[in-house]
């Protein structure tokens, strides 16, 4: 078995890459110190998060000149999202740090008057020469995360291949490659069966690969996500299932027993099957038992990391705990054990509407304390979701509360024709005097990534997701926004992407019960025209 260096520069889940080179038949060796670069055969360098922490972390090491020098060598070298914007001279997100400069150029911020920023989910990497660079598909999407981009205008790019995406109006690097250097902005070890090709390609040194009268087929741009939702508790027996509550109650009403809708590793493994875009786990008691001492929810993690290459996101008590032996865990800690065990992004639940209050509570500004504040710093925004539980509160006329209302097609049991949305924490069972609005924005402010928008009185109700809800919240903020709740039929996806412009609809309930497979509602919307990943 051939071994690969992987240099790690705390770059978030990591397991998941291992995990694709080990299926792939290689073996992986750390490296440990500089002088371990002298004496690898292949290197990959992944990063998640921020320019100036990966480029300290290197500075720190003593890891720059040797990586410069291994560039330089011969030896096939692959970078990976930050990994790529490393090559390059300097980025916008960190002023004053200068990158590895072995690429002409500077990494800057997407355009976000004009779409959501984080760029994230699938996308294209079409070659400009129309070779398979790595075995780059024009017809396949790729996955990406992230809030900086090469431009594609940055550089003549002499002597180099070059594959690019497309997001709103800008064109941006997706791939480079030059001799023994190769580097993505997506993360292959996240997109599929097209991404562990690509690693093959790449651990294999097959630069070229064929494509015989291959023309573009799909448009390139941003596919609208179809998330897969598998909430997770133990069960009266104390076995992990996934259930599903309706309104947020996860008992069934005849038995009184939680609902048992099967295995979680099975079922993720069934929807990666079946062509979910994403996976996300809800560890809805974790507000009960410490994350760090929940090694039945690790361990599906870890198992479902070795099959799954899809990003997954795990929420549930993400915050300082403290075990029962007095052992204090702050919240990057129980962060960063989930990224090992193999989640891409975490969701941030109560925690997130305790750190707005509070933020309230100072005078509106920032101090770096909160949990999502303390994530994004360390892995970037694109790791942190935000997940609200919000429900309705009907009032007959805006000027009697002070929070933000919309006028409802929907009018409420007295005629109310206005209504507010109040978030509410410990999965639904306390309200909060907090409109999702402010919410919604004020993380945003904070550092967050990415909104996962529920609404309590559309859950478990199968009539269709909140537009109302989706579209307000849609329009108050810059960062993607995740639809979900009440999704019955293909229908409510096409409805809550056209009429809410939403970037992702999640579900949970129609998957879990048949109504409809992940696949039904893809080709659906695929053939009314909208862009969704189909292989």
């Amino acid at each position: 078995m051939t071994t690969l260096h992987i240099l790690d520069c705390a770059a978030g889940n990591t397991r998941s890459l291992v995990n694709a080179v080990e299926k792939l038949n290689w073996k992986v060796k750390w490296v440990q110190s500089p002088a371990d670069l002298q004496v690898a055969e292949r290197l990959l360098f992944p990063g998640v998060g921020h320019f100036g922490h990966v480029m300290n972390i290197l500075e720190k090491g003593g890891y720059v000149n040797p990586l410069k020098a291994y560039l330089c060598s011969g030896r096939p070298f692959m970078g990976i999202c930050v990994g790529l914007q490393a090559l390059f001279e300097e980025s916008e997100e960190a002023p004053g740090i200068k990158g590895l400069g072995f690429c002409r150029g500077r990494v800057s911020r997407f355009d976000h008057s004009e779409k959501s920023v984080p760029h994230m989910g699938w996308n294209s990497a079409i070659s400009r020469n129309g070779k398979s660079i790595y075995g780059l598909d024009l017809n396949r999407k790729y996955y990406y995360t992230h809030s900086y981009r090469v431009s594609s205008k940055e550089s003549d790019w002499p002597g180099w291949e070059i594959a690019t995406g497309n997001y709103g109006s800008e064109e941006f690097i997706g791939a480079i490659a030059k001799d023994n250097i190769f580097a993505t902005q997506f993360h292959p070890e996240k997109s599929g069966d097209a991404g562990l090709e690509i690693l093959n390609a790449f651990l294999n040194g097959s630069f070229y690969t064929p494509q015989t009268n291959i023309q573009l087929s799909i448009p390139s741009g941003l596919t609208n996500r179809i998330i897969a939702c598998l909430d997770v508790r133990s069960n009266d027996e104390g076995d992990l299932v996934v259930t599903k509550g309706d309104q947020y109650d996860v008992r069934s009403k005849e038995s009184g027993n939680v609902r048992n809708l099967g295995e979680p590793i099975e079922l993720a493994e069934r929807y990666y099957a079946c062509g979910a875009d994403e996976i996300c786990f809800l560890n809805i008691t974790s507000f009960r038992n410490c994350p760090l001492t929940d090694q039945p929810m690790l361990k599906v993690l870890r198992e479902v990391a070795k099959t799954v290459f899809v990003p997954m996101t795990v929420g549930g008590g993400i915050r300082d705990t403290v075990d029962p032996d007095g052992t204090k865990h702050s919240a990057l800690e129980v962060v960063d054990l989930y990224f090992k065990s193999g989640a891409e992004k975490v969701s941030i639940g109560s925690d997130a509407v305790y750190a707005v209050e509070r933020y309230l509570e100072r005078g509106c500004f920032l101090d770096g304390s909160s949990t999502i504040e303390q994530i994004s710093k360390a892995y970037g925004s694109q790791a942190v979701v935000v997940s609200i539980d919000p429900k309705r509160i009907y009032v007959s006329n805006p000027s009697i509360t002070t929070h933000h209302t919309i006028k409802t097609a929907f009018p409420g049991p007295n005629g109310e024709e206005y209504v507010w949305y109040e978030c509410t924490v410990s999965g639904g069972r306390e309200s909060r005097d907090i409109d999702v609005n402010q919410l919604s924005t004020i993380v945003e402010k904070h550092g967050a990534g990415e909104i996962l928008l529920n609404c309590m009185d559309k859950d478990g109700s199968n009539s269709g997701y909140d537009i109302e809800l989706a579209r307000d919240v849609k329009n108050a903020v810059k960062i993607p926004v995740i639809a979900s709740s009440g999704a019955g039929k293909p229908e409510h996806f096409e409805e809550v992407f056209k009429e809410s412009r939403v970037d992702a609809a999640l579900a949970a309930g129609i998957f879990h019960h048949g109504v409809c497979g992940i696949m039904d509602v893809k080709k659906f919307l695929y053939d009314r025209g909208m862009l969704i990943r189909m292989a």
